[in-house]
Formats: structure tokens, sequence, C-alpha cells
């Protein structure tokens, strides 16, 4: 019964996971009136994201911060290669190209989760799932309202990049939980993703913000909030459904980020719902249905 639990709580979980990301806007776009770049806000994210996710390690597992030495090459891989690359390549997209476009090359990650998961896992593909992932990425590009204006090649790979490393967050994370408790996979994934990214944002510059800064108590508790809502909720319930979750579906089912982006816009900045907005939404929410009724048909077979 307990297991069978797991198996239905996982997707809601992953569903929960890219609700909270696609209020990432609201957060983003406030930090951004005190003039923080969009590195700096990347590393005052991971940071106290890597912090909170220590410090909930230490309640939730005995074992704390001990690996094997042999396994840590895939958290730094975790932290690398998969949350602080993809989230520079983004932001680096975003400079280079319309964000539309930016994001619709973000959500190519399902695709390449699935390529990876019948590499690396040997998942089966099948009609429905092929399906839903065509009716998810569908979705996203009626969404951001694609533009095809601005893109050069290393704007195209750049984003791509940025495709690639939120897909390798499912792989890696998968074959990191099949050892160790979600809480020391996030833990320290972002530790290694904030290690690097004070490499990139301008400490000296960043430092400065905050000290010109009118009113930094609220600015230091809104950042807390910030790291809380976007990366250490998401990606706690994100990894915790990995776990039952395969990542080609995972993958699908976290597309609801997009759509949950346009309602916050829509609710929160008073932006227009166009009609091609709202079938993307139409075929976002088909798809995580589709994928559900699939779980649900399996289970009973």
């Amino acid at each position: 019964m307990a297991e069978k639990n797991k198996r239905n709580i996982g997707p809601l979980l992953i569903i929960l996971a890219g609700c909270f990301w696609g209020s990432m806007g609201i957060f983003v776009r406030r930090l951004g009136t005190y003039g923080f770049t969009s590195a700096q806000i990347v590393c005052i994210r991971v940071t106290l994201a890597a912090l909170f996710f220590s410090i909930l390690l230490l309640i939730k597992d005995r074992s704390g911060f001990r690996i094997a030495l042999h396994d840590l090459h895939l958290f730094l891989a975790l932290g690398f290669g998969s949350i602080l690359f993809f989230t520079v390549c983004y932001f680096t997209a975003i400079t280079m190209m319309p964000l539309s476009t930016a994001a619709i090359l973000l959500y190519t990650s399902p695709i390449w989760i699935m390529l990876m998961s019948v590499l690396f896992f040997r998942e089966k593909l099948n009609g429905k799932k092929l399906l839903a992932l065509a009716l998810a990425f569908a979705g996203c590009v009626l969404v951001s309202g694609i533009s095809g204006e601005g893109i050069t090649l290393t704007g195209l790979l750049v984003g791509l990049g940025s495709g690639i490393g939120y897909g390798l967050y499912s792989i890696l994370g998968t074959v990191a939980l099949r050892k160790y408790s979600p809480y020391k996979v996030t833990a320290y994934a972002f530790l290694f993703a904030a290690a690097g990214s004070w490499l990139v944002c301008g400490p000296a510059d960043m430092t400065a913000k905050f000290g010109a800064a009118p009113d930094l108590l609220p600015l230091l508790l809104f950042c807390g909030l910030t790291a809380l809502v976007t990366a250490v909720v998401p990606f706690l319930a994100y990894t915790l459904g990995l776990r039952t979750v395969e990542a080609s579906r995972a993958g699908i089912l976290a597309t609801v980020e997009p759509m949950v982006a346009t309602l916050v816009g829509i609710l929160v900045f008073s932006e227009p719902l166009t009609p091609v907005s709202g079938i993307g939404i139409v075929l976002i929410l088909s798809a995580v249905i589709l994928l559900n009724i699939r779980a649900k048909n399996k289970q009973a077979e």
C-alpha cells in the first residue's frame, strides 16, 4: 500500500515542482529592480538554496554529508553540468534572442530526457508517451509565442545547451537516487552549483548592490523566499518524484512550468491571454492527463 501511494504521489510532486518553477518570474523581476544581473540572481538563488538543503540534510539524513569518494563525480555533474550549466546557458540565451525563443529551446529538455532515458535506462517508447511529448512541446511553443527573429547559430547552440543541461538533472538525479537520499542529492547538487556561481556572478559588484540597498533586511528576507519558492521546494519535490516516476515522463509533466508562468503573467503582471496561448495551455494539460491515464491503466493491469 505504501509503495502504491508513492507511485500515486510521484506525478503530483513533479507537477508541483513545475508550478513553483513557473512562479520564478515574480522573484526575478523583483530582484532585477535592485540592479542585480541574471548571473547574480542565479548566485543568490542557488547559494541560499544550498544552505537550506544542507540544513534539511542534517535534519533528515543521519548519514549527513558522507558519500563514497567514487560518487563525487556524479554530484559534480549534477551541480556544474546540470543546475549551473543550464541556468547560465538559459540566461545567456535570453540576452541573445527573444525570450520566447530561449524558453522553447529550454523546453526541448523532455526530448533530450526521453532520448537519454532510452539510451541509458533502456526505457521503452510507446505511442502514448510520444503523443504526450508532442502535445507538451507544441503547447510550450504556443504558450511562449516563438519568434524566429534574432536567432544565430551561437544562440541556437547555447539555447539547446540549456535544454540538455536541464534534462541532465532527471538523468543524473535518477542515478544518484539509487544510492542516496533525495536530501543528499539536492544538497550536494546545490553546494557545487553555488560554488560555481560565485565564479561568474561578480561578487564585489553583487556585494556593493546589497550594501547600497535602502531596505537591506526586507531584501535579504525576499532573497530567502526566492530560494525557497523557486529552488528548494521545486527541486526537492522533483527529486522526490523521480524516485517513482520515469525520467522521460517526469520531463513531460514538468512542462506545466511555462503554462504556470503564463498564468502568473496574466494574474500578477496583467499580461493578456491570447487565443494561441490558451490553446497551448490546453495542449500541455492534455499531455499531463494523457500520461496519468496511461499510468492508471498500467497499474490496473
